[in-house]
C-alpha cells in the first residue's frame, strides 16, 4: 500500500512506513529461503517542545514568586526541578504547580532565603532553567542603641525598633547572652529590648543586637559607674599601723570604685611614687604601701586618695614605727663592796616607741671580751648590785634596756671598777716593850687581807684619864675583839702620821707613869678595818726582864756540819732592857774574822759562810742584863771524810782464802768510823774490785778467789762524810797456790724429765660475731709431746676446711673461719701421750 514500501538494493531489503501509527508499533519478521529474521518496532507520541523558557528571577525575602514557560501543547506532561530534584504538587509542599493550557507555572508564596536556586523545566521534546535569587529586604534601623553610663545596682536598658519583623540575637563582647533570671530579653514587632535590673561590674561592656538573617548589627556601649571607697575595717584605733623598725611594711588597703579609682599616697606634701623604699603598689581591687626596712622617722599620718568618674575617697592613715629603744647611758658605779656593787642608770632617751619593759644587766672581766648575763628577770628600777664578783678583779658593767619590741643594744661600759673590801683587824696585838717615855707595841697581820692588799697599820692611842669609863670585862672583850672602855672617836691621837708597814711601832713621847690604850687599824685601797684593841691600859714605865734564852730544840744536841758548809743560828732571847750578849769558843774570846756575830734586840745570830774542822768546838753565850745574867752553851762539831786506814798485812793464805789485817786510819774526820770497804785487784790486770762493805772490823777473810792468780788487796776507811779519799794497800801480794787440793766432779743422777698432759691454760667460754672469724686458745704441756685432736660437741673435727689448728710451744689454737650461729656448741681439746691425757672443754655461743 502506500504506507508500506519495499525496495531492494542488491541484497538488502527495506521497507519503509509512511504516516507510522501508533498501530504500527509490533513486530516485524522477513523471511528468506529457509532463514528467517525479526526486528521491533517501538511507536512513540510526537515530543513536546518547550516554545517559551524560563527567565531568572530575583526577589526578596517574603515575596510571591512565579515561574512560568510554555510547551507546545496544551496540558501537556511537565516536571520541576529544584537543583536537579523535582518537585511534586503535593500539598504539603511550599511549591504549587499551575497549568493553563500550554502554560506552566511554579509559585512560592512567601520566598525564603533558602529558595534562592537554580529551577528548571523538563518536556518530552525540550527543557528549560532559569536561576532565582531571594534576597533579604533593606534593613532600616528605626532606633539604635545608646551608649548608657549606669551605677552600680541599678537597671540596664537597651532598646532598639527596625524595619522588619524578625527575630534577633544579643551580644556583649562578642559573646552570645541568653535569657536568665537575671537577663531578660524583649521581642515585640519590630522592638527588641535588653534589660538587667540590677546590675554589677562585671555588666560593663560593648552590647551588640545582630537581626537574624541579616549581615548588620546594632551596637552600644554600658559603662558600670562606681564611687570609689576605701575599706579600713581591718586597721586600728584611728587608723594605726603598727610596725617594728627593721621590717617591711606591706600595708594593703582594698578599694573599690568603678572604673577602678585612681590611687594617690601622699606623706605631707609629698606624693609616694611607685619606686624606692617607700613606695605605692596599685591593683585591681587595692592598693599597697610598701616600706622596706622601716625606720623610725617614718612614723606619721600618709594620706591615701581614690578618684575616678564617680568621685572620690581620701583617708589618713597613721604608721606608727616601733623599735627597741635606745641603748641607756653609761652605768655609774656608786659603790664598791668586797664582791659587789651597786649601780645606777637612766632611761634611755628614746623607748622606740613602746614603753620600757625594763633592763638587762651584764658584766664582764676588764681585761676579757665575754659578757655575762647577771639578771634572768627584768630588773623594773634603775638601779641594780650585782654581786659574786671576785675581789681585786677590775669589772665593767652594762645595761640594756627591754620593751615589748626587743632588746636595745647595750649602753656603753661603765668606767672599770675594783670590788674591794677592807681587811679584818690585825690579830695578836700586844705589848713588846715599855720604857719609861715609849710603848712599843707589836701585832700580826690580819687573817683575811684581800685582793686590796694591805697598805699599812695605823696605831692610835689614848690615855686613861680621858674619862672613859669601864664597859665589858676583859675576857670577854679580847673573845669579841672590842674595847673594854667607851671612848669618842676624837679623843684617839694617831701615834703615826704615816702608815707604817711594818708589825712593830713604838710610841714615843709619852710622860712616865701615865696609862694608856692602844689599838691598831690595818688600811688598804677600800678604807681602813676595824680596830683591834690592846684589852688592858699599858703603863708607861719600864719594867726589868730577867733575860732568858730561848735555844732552839736542835742546838741542845751536837750540832753537826760538813766541811764547807755553811752554818746560821740563830738564838732568841729575852731581857729587858737593853740585854748584852757575850760568846766565847772553848773558854776563849770568838776570832770576829773567822766567825760573825750579830745581835739584836731579841736574838742573836752566828754565821759562818765556809765552814772548817777548826771552827769545831763548844760555844758559850751569855745575856745579861744589869744584873741578871743567862748562860747557853752549843757543841757545833765540823767533820770531814776520814783518813785512809794504817798498815794493811796479809795475814795467811790457804786455799782460796786469804786473812787481812788494818790498823785505823789516825784521822777520823772528827766523826767516828762507821766501817770499812775492802777491794781486790789481780796483779795482771790491776782492776779494783770491791770485796766487802761497811765492814766494822779491822781484820777481814777473802773467801773464793781463784786459784793460781795472785792478789793485791786495798782498805777504805768510812764515816758519815763517806769513804776516804785514799786507800792503803798491801805492800805484799797474796799467791793461790795450785797445789794442795784435788777437784772431784760431783756425781749427778740423770733427771727423768716424763710427764702426762696437763693443761697450763684452759679454754674459755666465748661469744663470736656471725661472719668474723672465731679463735679458741689453750696451753698444755708434757713428755712425750702430747698429741692435739679437737672434738665439737664429743665429735671428732677432721678434715673440715672451716676449722683450722695450730699447735705452737704448746699454745693450741682452733680456728673457726666466720662462724654461723650453728656453729656455736661445746668445744673440746684433747692432748695425748704415752703417759696419760687430759681434756679441757668451752662453750661457743655464735650471734
Amino acid at each position: 500500500s502506500n504506507r508500506y514500501i519495499f525496495e531492494h538494493k542488491g541484497n538488502q531489503r527495506i521497507l519503509f512506513i509512511n504516516n507510522c501509527t501508533m498501530t504500527d508499533d509490533a513486530r516485524y519478521y522477513v523471511t528468506a529461503g529457509d532463514e528467517k529474521c525479526s526486528t521491533e518496532l517501538f511507536v512513540r507520541d510526537p515530543p513536546i517542545l518547550v516554545t517559551k523558557g524560563l527567565e531568572d528571577t530575583n526577589t526578596y525575602v517574603g515575596e510571591r514568586v512565579e515561574l512560568s514557560c510554555e510547551v507546545s501543547e496544551d496540558d501537556a506532561n511537565v516536571k520541576w526541578f529544584r537543583n536537579g530534584v523535582e518537585l511534586t504538587n503535593d500539598p504539603k509542599s511550599r511549591y504549587r504547580i499551575k497549568v493553563e493550557g500550554k502554560k506552566h507555572t511554579l509559585i512560592i508564596e512567601e520566598a525564603a532565603k533558602n529558595d534562592t536556586a537554580t529551577y528548571s523545566v523538563m518536556t518530552t521534546g525540550g527543557q528549560s532553567e532559569a536561576k532565582l535569587a531571594v534576597d533579604l529586604r533593606p534593613l532600616k534601623i528605626s532606633l539604635a542603641l545608646e551608649d548608657q553610663t549606669v551605677r552600680l545596682g541599678q537597671e540596664i536598658h537597651l532598646k532598639c525598633e527596625i524595619s522588619e519583623n524578625v527575630e534577633g540575637k544579643w551580644y556583649k563582647n562578642g559573646q552570645l547572652i541568653e535569657a536568665s533570671d537575671r537577663v531578660k530579653l524583649y521581642h515585640k514587632g519590630r522592638i527588641h529590648r535588653f534589660v538587667i535590673p540590677v546590675s554589677a561590674v562585671d555588666d560593663e561592656g560593648e552590647y551588640m543586637f545582630v537581626p537574624d538573617a541579616y549581615n548588620i548589627n546594632i551596637p552600644c556601649k554600658v559603662h558600670i559607674v562606681d564611687p570609689p571607697k576605701l575599706h579600713l575595717d581591718g586597721l586600728g584605733e584611728n587608723n594605726t599601723v603598727t610596725v617594728v623598725a627593721g621590717n617591711k611594711l606591706r600595708l594593703e588597703i582594698p578599694i573599690t570604685g568603678e572604673p577602678t579609682p585612681k590611687v594617690f599616697w601622699s606623706r605631707g606634701d609629698k606624693m609616694v611614687t611607685d619606686s624606692g623604699r617607700i613606695r605605692a603598689e596599685t591593683y585591681p581591687d587595692s592598693s599597697c604601701l610598701v616600706i622596706d626596712a622601716a625606720e623610725r622617722d617614718d612614723s606619721g599620718p600618709f594620706r591615701i586618695t581614690l578618684k575616678n568618674e564617680a568621685g572620690e575617697d581620701t583617708a589618713l592613715i597613721n604608721i606608727k614605727v616601733v623599735d627597741v629603744p635606745d641603748p641607756p647611758q653609761a652605768p655609774n658605779v656608786t659603790e664598791v663592796g668586797e664582791d659587789w656593787c651597786i649601780m645606777t642608770w637612766e632611761p634611755p632617751a628614746n623607748d622606740g616607741g613602746s614603753p620600757i619593759l625594763g633592763y638587762f644587766i651584764e658584766r664582764k672581766k676588764k681585761q676579757s671580751s665575754r659578757w655575762m648575763r647577771l639578771n634572768f628577770e627584768l630588773c623594773k628600777e634603775t638601779n641594780f648590785e650585782p654581786k659574786k664578783m671576785i675581789e681585786g678583779v677590775a669589772y665593767e658593767v652594762r645595761v640594756f634596756a627591754v620593751n615589748a619590741i626587743g632588746m636595745s643594744k647595750p649602753s656603753m661600759p661603765s668606767k672599770s671598777f675594783v670590788p674591794l673590801a677592807v681587811t679584818s683587824p690585825p690579830t695578836m696585838l700586844a705589848v713588846d716593850s715599855v720604857t719609861d717615855s715609849s710603848v712599843t707595841m707589836k701585832w700580826r697581820p690580819p687573817d683575811q687581807i684581800g685582793a686590796a692588799g694591805l697598805d699599812g697599820y695605823v696605831v692610835e692611842y689614848c690615855f686613861e684619864g680621858n674619862g672613859f669609863s669601864q664597859g665589858l670585862s676583859t675576857d670577854l672583850s679580847e673573845e669579841l675583839g672590842e674595847p673594854p672602855f667607851n671612848l669618842e672617836a676624837d679623843e684617839w691621837i694617831v701615834a703615826n702620821p704615816e702608815l707604817t708597814d711594818k708589825t712593830k711601832f713604838t710610841i714615843t713621847g709619852l710622860p712616865t707613869g701615865s696609862k694608856i690604850l692602844v689599838r691598831v687599824k690595818a688600811v688598804n685601797a677600800a678604807g681602813e678595818s676595824e680596830p683591834k684593841y690592846h684589852p688592858q691600859p699599858i703603863l708607861v714605865k719600864e719594867v726589868i726582864e730577867p733575860p732568858k734564852i730561848r735555844l732552839p730544840r736542835h742546838l741542845k744536841q751536837t750540832y753537826t756540819r760538813r766541811v764547807g758548809e755553811t752554818v746560821n743560828l740563830v738564838i732568841p732571847f729575852q731581857g729587858k732592857p737593853r740585854a748584852k750578849v757575850l760568846w766565847q769558843k772553848n773558854g776563849s774570846p770568838i776570832d770576829k774574822n773567822e766567825i760573825n756575830i750579830r745581835n739584836t734586840e731579841n736574838d742573836t745570830i752566828i754565821f759562818i759562810r765556809k765552814a772548817e774542822r777548826a771552827h769545831s768546838g763548844e760555844y758559850d753565850m751569855k745575856v745579861e742584863v744589869e744584873n741578871l745574867v743567862d748562860k747557853a752553851t752549843i757543841d757545833i762539831q765540823i767533820v770531814d771524810r776520814p783518813g785512809p786506814p794504817e798498815v794493811v798485812t796479809i795475814e795467811d793464805v790457804w786455799g782460796e782464802n786469804v786473812n787481812l789485817s788494818w790498823k785505823p786510819p789516825k784521822d777520823d774526820g772528827n766523826a767516828a768510823i762507821t766501817g770499812y770497804t775492802i777491794q781486790k785487784a789481780d796483779k795482771k790486770s790491776m782492776e779494783w774490785f770491791t770485796v766487802i762493805e761497811h765492814y766494822h772490823r779491822t781484820s777481814a777473810t777473802i773467801n773464793e778467789l781463784v786459784i793460781g792468780n795472785e792478789y793485791y788487796f786495798r782498805v777504805f776507811a768510812e764515816n758519815m762524810c763517806g769513804l776516804s779519799e785514799d786507800a792503803t794497800m798491801t805492800k805484799e801480794s797474796a799467791l793461790i797456790a795450785k797445789d794442795g787440793k784435788v777437784y772431784k766432779c760431783p756425781v749427778y743422777d740423770d733427771f727423768d724429765f716424763s710427764e702426762r698432759p696437763l693443761f697450763t691454760q684452759p679454754l674459755v667460754n666465748t661469744f663470736a660475731v656471725a661472719g668474723y672469724n672465731a679463735t679458741l686458745n689453750c696451753s698444755v704441756r708434757g713428755n712425750p709431746k702430747p698429741k692435739i685432736t679437737w672434738m665439737k660437741n664429743k665429735v671428732l673435727i677432721m678434715n673440715d676446711p672451716r676449722y683450722r689448728m695450730f699447735s705452737n710451744q704448746g699454745v693450741c689454737t682452733l680456728e673457726i673461719r666466720k662462724p654461723s650461729p650453728y656453729d656455736g656448741g661445746t668445744y673440746t681439746c684433747r692432748a695425748v701421750n704415752e703417759l696419760g691425757e687430759a681434756e679441757v672443754d668451752c662453750k661457743l655461743e655464735v650471734r
